[in-house]
């Protein structure tokens, strides 16, 4: 199972090596990480997809809670949220097979970003599963780079 961790932190340097020291100092991995200040500028929010069982949730969100510069930290798993991941995909074309990628574009609500000779740029904002089965899609033609964001989330109300 993936769990969604949400740590609110101190903007300041070595914060994000001691959380990432932490996690993978006790033998845990780290799928996706996601860093950027808050609404505060003296607050960032880091945003992990930590997978493992229910334990492994357990032992990571307690730690991170001791951690000065740590101010709080939520998990998303079991909970409402909207959550979104950004991809930037530079894809091989020919002339057979350009329309095909604009189109599969177009499907998928991705743009292109970039337009050359031999290539398209296709940027798309989803889920990490909407990501992953457009990729799928574009495989066939040859990706020669891939830049995901990881993912970023926030809590429902509802």
């Amino acid at each position: 199972m993936k769990h969604i961790i949400s740590a609110v932190v101190e903007n300041q340097p070595g914060v994000l090596a001691r959380v990432v020291g932490l996690i993978s100092g006790r033998g845990y991995n780290i799928d996706s990480l996601n860093v950027a200040p808050t609404n505060d500028p003296t607050t960032s929010r880091i945003t992990m997809v930590v997978p493992g069982d229910d334990r492994v949730l357990e032992q990571v969100t307690k730690q991170l809670n001791k951690l000065v510069d740590v101010i709080k930290v939520h998990d998303f798993t079991g909970e409402k949220f909207t959550d979104r991941e950004l991809m930037l995909a530079k894809v091989m074309t020919t002339a057979k097979n350009r329309s095909a990628v604009i189109e599969l574009a177009s499907l998928f609500n991705a743009r292109i970003v970039c337009v050359q000779s031999k290539s398209l740029t296709v940027q798309m904002v989803g889920t990490t599963d909407e990501v992953d089965n457009m990729l799928e899609l574009l495989r066939s033609n040859g990706i020669l780079e891939l830049s995901r964001s990881g993912v970023i989330a926030v809590g429902r109300l509802d």
